[in-house]
């Protein structure tokens, strides 16, 4: 096991962070490193579910916070080890999200008495499918235990801004029927892959909307993704099915969502494969928050766990070191003025 001192600067904490491999699906070698750094502070009481590591500081002040960032990368893509330059440490994670980590370690360890109660979360399997996220593991395993925060704060990059609410995907396969024939014959045939360009000129001419909510504007968008058709290279396909990627406003239910996109498609089979609701920014919730950080707040445009929070009633945002289009990019940095940005920040809320 790697040895993790979370007194150490910022850089140096970020840095042997990103040089903990931790794919998604792999975190127990950094989880026991961040566990181990952890059961070293007195002031915390640490418990562990899987691969996700919770903190915690003693009650007393009628208010608790939650801070959380998940441990797990994607897989490397030639971005290992870490290296600083340039006022930026490049390499895997370094983005997405170690720097926000690495931010709220510090914090755990270097503010002993917050004049807030915390709740630190440090969780695995944040890149995959849902069912595998540390954070619903922890709600099953732990009940109440994130519910009790006022407010949660996801160490999502963010350009060390804050980021309020997210939106909600759906997934959908739209499907086009035909008939099977010999391509000698295609006329015997109705060519299914033909029929789907219906589909795709609808998609093109489709107008998202843009919705604001609470003074921030979230842009809605309907793409498709893929298209697949096809048997045999001699066979007129019989079927062609294209997927669509939706992400809709928090001012959407999943379930408004999915009618939505079926009645768009009316004529058509639709088959919804995920759909996933989004978060309001609540800033009446957190506006207190937002002000301390001395941060403008923008829309999430994307999904992120603060969704999770919000289905258990707490509010959230995102704010974190590191840019987001820089997230799963394997030339991916965070700049070292971003994580002294949130430590500062965030350390003079927590005091």
């Amino acid at each position: 096991m790697s040895a993790l001192d979370p007194t150490a600067d910022v850089v140096t904490l970020t840095r042997a962070l990103v040089d903990l491999p931790s794919e998604s699906g792999q975190e127990e070698r950094i989880a026991d490193a961040v566990e181990d750094a952890l059961h070293r502070l007195p002031h915390l009481a640490v418990d562990r579910v899987g691969n996700s590591v919770i903190a915690r500081t003693g009650p007393g002040h009628g208010e608790r916070v939650l801070i959380a960032g998940h441990l797990d990368t994607v897989p490397a893509a030639g971005n290992l080890p870490s290296r600083l330059a340039d006022g930026r440490i490049h390499g895997l994670g370094a983005c997405d999200m170690k720097g926000g980590v690495a931010v709220a370690l510090r914090l755990a360890a270097t503010v002993p008495e917050p004049v807030r109660d915390v709740t630190y979360v440090f969780y695995e399997c944040e890149e995959v499918e849902g069912e595998r996220n540390g954070l619903g593991r922890i709600a099953a395993a732990r009940p109440g235990l994130l519910e009790e925060a006022g407010l949660a704060i996801l160490m999502e990059p963010s350009d060390a801004g804050v980021e309020a609410g997210c939106q909600g995907i759906l997934t959908a396969d739209i499907v086009v029927r035909g008939a099977r024939a010999h391509t000698a014959r295609a006329w015997q045939g109705t060519n299914a892959a033909h029929k789907a360009g219906e589909v795709l000129q609808r998609l093109d001419a489709h107008v998202p909307q843009r919705v604001v909510i609470d003074g921030l504007e979230f842009r809605e968008g309907l793409s498709a993704v893929a298209v697949r058709a096809g048997v045999a290279g001699n066979v007129v396909p019989d079927e062609c099915v294209v997927t669509v990627n939706c992400r809709f406003a928090p001012s959407r239910s999943a379930q408004q969502a999915e009618a939505y996109v079926r009645g768009l498609f009316p004529e058509y089979e639709v088959r919804v494969t995920e759909v996933v609701g989004g978060a309001l920014p609540h800033l009446d919730r957190v506006g207190s928050l937002v002000a301390a950080l001395g941060c403008k707040p923008r829309a999430k445009l994307g999904w992120t766990d603060v969704a999770r929070f919000a289905a258990l009633g707490v509010p959230a945002l995102n704010y974190g070191p590191g840019d987001p289009s820089l997230a799963h990019t394997a030339g991916e940095y965070v700049p070292v003025a971003h994580l002294l940005r949130c430590e500062e920040r965030l350390r003079a809320w927590l005091r």
